[in-house]
């Protein structure tokens, strides 16, 4: 069948099978490997792209039924060689470590992001009613919302304080404090 993929704002014609994933669109009929197939069942996150804007599991998606839609790779938030603030900030922070989960976090954030602007909630915002804004978004909300992507190395504190960077927080020091007694009596 043939399908036509909106890809990081440019048209692509696809004959493929019906049951192609558009993870496997993405890598193997199009090249952009960015998008790393993890677990392949939609348990990690690795694979995570932009569908209109909405944070999506490219694995567990079918390439035919995206026609129409927007697609936004990790390859297709940069603008020429000007990073998005969030691939910047990963940098900053050290948000990576072997750097396989990093696109499906860099897109999971920026999705967060724009959940948080359009005044989605989560399981740990407090009151319903009054959903946080982005200066005010909590350690835990971080952490919650990005919790469907995992990173086996634990970069988890660099992925946080990268998104508190873009909000405009100042995130903690990733150097560990040492207590030292005076005393020496430990």
């Amino acid at each position: 069948m043939n399908v036509t993929l909106t890809i990081n704002g440019e048209q692509h014609i696809l004959t493929i099978e019906p049951r192609v994933t558009l993870l496997d669109a993405l890598r193997e009929y199009l090249g952009l490997v960015g998008s790393k197939k993890g677990c392949d069942h939609g348990q990690c996150g690795a694979c995570t792209v932009l569908i209109d804007d909405q944070r999506v599991y490219s694995c567990l998606a079918l390439a035919a039924m995206q026609e129409g839609k927007e697609i936004v790779t990790i390859e297709g938030l940069a603008t020429g060689d000007t990073l998005h603030p969030v691939q910047e900030a990963f940098i900053n922070n050290d948000g990576f470590q072997c750097g396989y989960c990093t696109p499906g976090q860099i897109c999971a954030s920026v999705a967060l992001l724009e959940e948080v602007k359009r005044g989605c909630v989560s399981a740990v915002t407090p009151d319903l009613h009054s959903p946080p804004q982005l200066a005010e978004l909590s350690e835990a909300e971080i952490k919650e919302r990005l919790s469907g992507n995992l990173c086996r190395c634990s970069a988890y504190n660099g992925i946080v304080a990268a998104v508190q960077q873009v909000i405009g927080q100042k995130p903690p020091s990733p150097v560990a404090a040492v207590m030292v007694s005076e005393s020496g009596n430990n």
